[in-house]
C-alpha cells in the first residue's frame, strides 16, 4: 500500500488512533504525524531496550514506521494500534539482533546475571542549586538510570521497559513477548531486584562524599572558632 499523502492545516489533537489510523488510510498527512507523535516513545524505548544504541534505535523506530503506513491495509483492528506497531518495531528490532547473532531468538536471549562492571555514574544528590546546576542533576540521574537499565539482562530489561517505563499491562506484555503472564511475572520481580541491587551499589560508594566539609570552608570554620576562643580570652 502506497500512502499519497495529503497535506492539510491544523492538528488532530484529542483524536484516538483508532481514528487517526482511518484517517490516515485516507492520506492524511496530519494524521501520519499524529500517530508518530503519539507512538514515538514507546517505539524507541522498546527498541533502545533491545539494540542499546540510541541511533540504531531512532533507525528502528523509523523502518518500524515506513513498514506500518505502507501495511496498513494488514491492520485489522483486532488489538490496539500501539500494539499492532510495536509488534512490529520488536520484530524489527530483534532481526538486527539476530543478524548480528544468527542464532539470537527472543526466548533465547537470557545473559547471566552478574556484578555490574560499568563505569561508575555519579548519582547527584538534591541539595544540588536550582537553574543550570538542576538540570546538570537531573541529566545526571537520567544517565545513571539508563546506565542501570542498560545492564540488566536482555529478557528482564525488555519486561522493565515495558511494564515498569511504558506502564504496559501483563497480560499486553506478555502477549508482545510471547510470553506467559507468570513468566512476566517472574522476570520484572528479578529486573528490579537488580535494578535495586545496582542502585544501593552505586550509591554506597557516594556516601562519603555527601555533605562535605573541607577545602576553603574547613578553614573558614578553623578561622571563626579561633576568633571566638580569642574573644573569649580577652
Amino acid at each position: 500500500m502506497r500512502l499519497a499523502l495529503v497535506q492539510e492545516q491544523g492538528t488532530l489533537n484529542g483524536y484516538s488512533d483508532e481514528k487517526l489510523v482511518e484517517l490516515a488510510r485516507q492520506g492524511r498527512e496530519n494524521a501520519v504525524r499524529a500517530l508518530i507523535k503519539h507512538n514515538n516513545q514507546r517505539l524507541f524505548r522498546v527498541a533502545r531496550s533491545i539494540v542499546r544504541n540510541d541511533d540504531e534505535a531512532e533507525d528502528v523506530v523509523q523502518e518500524t514506521y515506513v513498514k506500518a503506513f505502507t501495511k496498513l491495509d494488514s491492520f485489522h483492528g483486532d488489538s490496539l494500534f500501539s500494539t499492532w506497531i510495536t509488534r512490529i518495531a520488536l520484530n524489527e528490532a530483534l532481526g538486527r539482533m539476530r543478524r548480528r547473532r544468527p542464532t539470537a531468538e527472543l526466548s533465547e536471549i537470557d545473559m547471566a546475571v552478574g556484578a555490574n562492571k560499568g563505569c561508575v555514574i555519579m548519582f547527584p544528590t538534591s541539595l544540588m542549586p536550582p537553574g543550570a546546576d538542576s538540570e546538570l542533576a537531573r541529566k545526571e540521574v537520567r544517565a545513571f538510570l539508563e546506565h542501570a537499565v542498560d545492564e540488566l539482562p536482555d529478557t528482564f530489561r525488555l519486561v522493565f521497559i515495558l511494564r515498569d517505563i511504558e506502564e504496559m499491562s501483563t497480560e499486553e506484555t506478555a502477549t508482545q513477548l510471547g510470553l506467559k503472564p507468570e513468566t512476566v511475572k517472574t522476570r520484572l520481580y528479578r529486573a528490579r531486584r537488580l535494578m535495586k541491587a545496582t542502585i544501593e551499589k552505586h550509591l554506597s560508594a557516594q556516601f562519603s562524599e555527601l555533605f562535605p566539609f573541607d577545602g576553603a570552608r574547613c578553614e573558614h570554620m578553623a578561622d571563626r572558632v579561633i576568633a571566638r576562643l580569642r574573644d573569649i580570652r580577652n
